[in-house]
């Protein structure tokens, strides 16, 4: 199974297990990602294209770590003119390990089981208390 998602303005095609490299995401290291907009869904038997996205589809992820990727060389030159400057820049990047693809039908199937494992507790009531009402007396 495999879905294709998109996230920081680009399409990543991602499968359980994979290590994908995003655009830095305000998330912390080891934390949980959710991506929402997942585009499309291959199963053994289907094919699922969303218009634009896939409805009740969530692809999980999480965090690994934070880094910068390889210096590249900016270099900026007008002919005939003795104008040349050098920048290095590196791009920051979130690396992320998927977790699960979750579909609407596992979605379904998962509260079904959790109903019949819970036990019901016996709810307790909040009494609300009046503040005593003060006055002044004109003099």
């Amino acid at each position: 199974m495999y879905a294709i998602i998109e996230s920081c303005g680009r399409q990543y095609k991602v499968a359980q297990g994979d290590v994908v490299f995003f655009e830095k995401l305000e998330v912390e290291e080891g934390k949980k990602v959710t991506f929402d907009h997942v585009i499309l869904v291959s199963d053994d038997k289907k094919v699922q294209v969303g218009t634009p996205y896939v409805k009740g589809v969530k692809v999980e992820g999480k965090v690994v770590s934070h880094g910068k990727g390889k210096k590249i060389l900016v270099y900026k030159y007008k002919a005939k003119k003795n104008y040349r400057r050098t920048q290095g820049h590196r791009q920051p990047y979130t690396k992320v390990e998927i977790t699960a693809i979750k579909t609407a039908t596992e979605k379904a199937e998962a509260p079904k089981a959790e109903a019949k494992e819970t036990v019901a507790k016996p709810e307790t009531k909040k009494v609300a208390t009046k503040k005593a009402q003060t006055t002044k007396k004109e003099v």
